[in-house]
């Protein structure tokens, strides 16, 4: 099970949560952790022997040694949380829910505004007619006062 710490206030090793930190010690803060957010330089960059692991150029063998056993053993690590995660499987209730969210029908292709039918009532007809005899009007009216 996978557990975040949404509390995440530096390093906790030693420390109880509750007591305050004494005033004279304060951590240096760096920039905040983004949720999820997993550090992999501990130490600087991986070696080019882990990178050659991850590859798959090296047996595992090679690398699990020395400084780099905490390298492979994290990825390790990774790589059977990465499989867990792959079964996982959404539940039948959930995967309905869905389903039963998504349309029904495809929807329509969407037709440009110039070759689409131009449907208009009685009403908006003479509305337009009328707009167009007012504009016709005034500008008209304006030609004829410039002169």
């Amino acid at each position: 099970m996978f557990v975040d710490d949404r509390q995440n206030e530096g390093s906790a090793e030693g420390r109880d949560r509750g007591a305050p930190q004494q005033p004279g010690r304060a951590e240096p803060r760096q920039r905040p952790l983004a949720d999820r957010e997993v550090p992999l330089d501990r130490h600087g960059t991986l070696s080019a022997a882990v990178h050659a692991w991850l590859d798959g150029e090296l047996p595992e063998s090679a690398v699990r040694k020395g400084d780099t056993a905490k390298d492979v053993e994290f990825w390790q690590m990774i790589g059977q949380e990465t499989a867990q995660m792959r079964r996982l499987r959404t539940p039948a209730h959930v995967e309905a829910l869905i389903m039963a969210a998504l349309p029904q029908t495809a929807p329509p292709a969407v037709t440009p505004w110039h070759r689409r039918e131009l449907v208009t009532t009685r009403r908006m007809a003479l509305v337009s007619a009328v707009a167009l005899v007012a504009l016709t009007a005034a500008v008209t009216a304006l030609v004829l006062s410039l002169r």
